[in-house]
């Protein structure tokens, strides 16, 4: 089942015109601050079929100019995507493989990651493209396991060499990270690096762990230096998803530099980066259009750039002068609107309205300008939460203020979470349940060999082994509990907390399970049962885990079915984040506003996730930060820029956005 929606609400907000010109000379206008040829396509499957395309018909134009195409292949994600879509192109007959050689661009840790093992790159790139197609095995290179420290130099002198031997690279496919960086050359390699063995940064190894599924991501990796894949005659990178959105402006619009090493691209005379309008919201022509052409002016666009003038010129929203629009290439709303005083107290306005204390809509009051309803009160309100954490760590003042208004507030758990909670708290489980066995002297016999087990596996267990059932499960119950003690603490009743278990994370809790008719089912028994007035779901898509794009997906298909369902006509669809990133203040539709009081609330229910309190596997940041952590930070964030743009003051708040069904 198709599960892309992350960018409908982008692509309900940018013009196409900005991605998609119709001319070469609007196109020349809209890419002046563009330093490296780029292709915005509207979601990731679009850009994946693209860059296929692309990738296809080089190979075709090599073979038959010079009887074969040598190309050095990527195992990141988004290059997966690619070679997914090559697989179809070739049973379609579009493209062969036959006359290609291709190279494994980088490996993790020689001699101790083998080449058939889980964590070898080379396992990725024969399960989702070798193993597929028409290529002969001994056209397919890799890097020498048996190196070690001693020799990888000389190992990795006799690798560049062989490809040399083939004529040089005709194609390098790759992605580019969220670090920046090409293959394994971390942010530091120069220009002139080659074929060697790296360090992985903390980003890196994070990246690896997510990944390949595992806790303990290998220090090390060989990897094609940056004059290895800028000697290739062509380059085609990829890049999907916000996470992405940083590293992709500053690839193509910033300056050439180390820290950056996808930057060397703007010195290729071939390139080719193909990205999702996700991973190009932050490029000129998406996020600041009125830079590079007129503007098709529209209420998001205009909230846009006053929150973007407010920040370039450190001044309130009615502080804002004629002077300042013109100084900034704002003139035309000047002229649109006869005076800056004019658009000025319009977006003051309109994001003051965004404000409310009332999540849930006012009862008896007028809603005019409120982004929810007053009636029907009290409403039946779902809220969504991919883990059970996630509802707590990003909407827990909402949550809670809509318990104390009155609302009938249900909160379903989509899945148990258990990868996010570590061995060590689930070997703690186990010795407590047998301490109380032994105080109460009623172990069975069945229990004692399900706990014997799961120590013997976590003795013999090592770094990537995946979980038996016993300890899935039991890991899942600890989370879940956790997150039934939170929502009980924040006011949510027992009976109304409901755990639906959706079978794509059970089937793979990395999120590679295939999201199925037995998963939207489920979400829509669920919704008929309660027939909500109000639905929040998750939006938080970079999660690590994978889990949130298919949870959010089978919500939004489910909606989608359930489209004509008398009730449906008065639910709203809101979206929340926190746990992995924040709504842009400009994208706001509803802002609820904690006081320092509610705030310590939301913080004490999020300590009920003890499982995630110290050793949550994956950290949002090198700076250590565990995501709950960043989560009440954004929170804290977003209050003081509704703060600094003149409107009130509070100490925190939870941001969401309105989804069409």
């Amino acid at each position: 089942m198709k599960t892309e929606n992350n960018s409908r609400i982008k692509l309900d907000q940018v013009s196409p015109r900005y991605y998609c010109p119709e001319s070469e000379i609007e196109l020349a206008s809209l890419t002046r601050c563009e330093k490296v040829n780029t292709q915005i396509l509207p979601t990731r499957e679009k850009g994946a079929a693209s860059a296929a395309l692309d990738v296809a018909a080089i190979i075709g134009q090599q073979v038959r100019e010079r009887g074969r195409c040598v190309i050095g292949f990527g195992a990141g994600k988004c290059a997966l995507d690619v070679y997914d879509e090559l697989v179809k192109l070739y049973f379609a007959d579009k493209v062969s493989f036959a006359d290609v050689i291709a190279y494994n661009i980088s490996e993790l840790e020689l001699g101790v990651v083998d080449e058939d093992s889980e964590q070898s790159t080379m396992t990725r790139l024969k399960r989702r493209l070798f193993n597929k197609v028409d290529i002969e095995p001994g056209n397919i290179h890799t890097f020498s396991h048996e190196a070690t420290k001693e020799n990888v130099h000389h190992l990795c002198k006799a690798y560049e060499a062989d490809i040399a031997d083939n004529g040089g690279l005709d194609l390098v496919v790759c992605e580019l990270t969220k670090n920046g960086s090409l293959a394994f050359n971390e942010p530091g390699s120069s220009m002139n690096t080659s074929c060697r063995l790296m360090l992985l940064g903390s980003d890196s190894r994070t990246r690896v762990a997510e990944a390949f599924q595992c806790d303990d991501a290998p220090n090390t990796a060989v990897t094609l230096g940056i004059s290895n894949i800028m000697s290739a005659r062509h380059i085609i990178a990829v890049a999907w998803g916000e996470d992405s959105a940083r590293a992709v402006l500053d690839t193509i619009e910033g300056r050439v530099t180390d820290l950056v090493p996808a930057s060397f691209l703007q010195m290729h005379h071939n390139v080719k980066l193909v990205v999702d309008l996700e991973a190009a919201s932050r490029l000129t022509r998406i996020s600041y259009p009125w830079k590079v052409t007129s503007c098709q002016w529209n209420a998001y666009l205009i909230r846009r750039a006053i929150v973007w003038l407010c920040q370039q010129t450190g001044k309130p929203i009615l502080k804002l002068t004629n002077k300042d629009y013109n100084d900034y290439g704002l003139s035309e709303l000047v002229a649109l609107y006869g005076s800056a005083y004019n658009v000025n107290i319009i977006i003051f306005n309109d994001l003051q309205h965004t404000i409310t204390g009332w999540p849930g809509g006012k009862p008896n009051a007028d809603d005019t300008y409120r982004p929810e309803r007053a009636t029907p009160y009290p409403k039946r309100v779902l809220a969504f939460s991919p883990h059970p954490d996630d509802v707590v760590v990003s909407m827990g003042g909402t949550l809670r203020r809509l318990v104390q208004q009155g609302h009938d507030v249900h909160v379903a758990f989509q899945t148990i979470g258990d990868v996010a909670v570590s061995d060590e708290d689930l070997l703690r489980t186990i010795m407590l349940s047998e301490k109380m066995a032994l105080l109460y002297g009623n172990i069975s016999p069945e229990q004692e060999r399900i706990n014997s087990s799961i120590r013997q596996e976590l003795s013999k267990k090592s770094s990537g082994d995946a979980d038996s059932s016993n300890m899935r499960f039991i890991k899942g119950q600890i989370f879940t509990c956790e997150g039934i003690m939170a929502c009980s603490y924040m006011g949510v009743p027992r009976e109304k907390i409901h755990e639906i278990n959706l079978p794509f994370y059970t089937q793979d809790p990395y999120g590679n399970g295939r999201v199925t008719h037995d998963d939207v089912q489920r979400v829509i028994d669920l919704i008929e049962r309660i027939e909500p007035h109000q639905i929040f779901v998750a939006d938080d898509n970079t999660d690590p885990f994978g889990t949130h794009l298919p949870a959010q997906a089978t919500v939004l298909m489910a909606l989608k079915e359930l489209a004509d369902k008398p009730f449906m006509r008065d639910c709203c669809v809101w979206l929340y984040r926190g746990q992995w990133g924040q709504w842009d203040v400009d994208r706001v539709e509803m802002a609820v506003p904690m006081s320092p009081e509610e705030f310590r609330v939301k913080r004490d229910a999020i300590l009920k996730y003890q499982s995630q309190i110290h050793d949550a596997p994956f950290r949002d940041d090198a700076d250590g930060r565990l995501s709950w952590q960043r989560s009440i930070d954004r929170n804290r964030e977003m209050a003081e820029q509704y703060s600094r743009l003149g409107l009130a003051s509070y100490e925190a708040i939870e941001a969401f956005v309105q989804w069409a069904i």
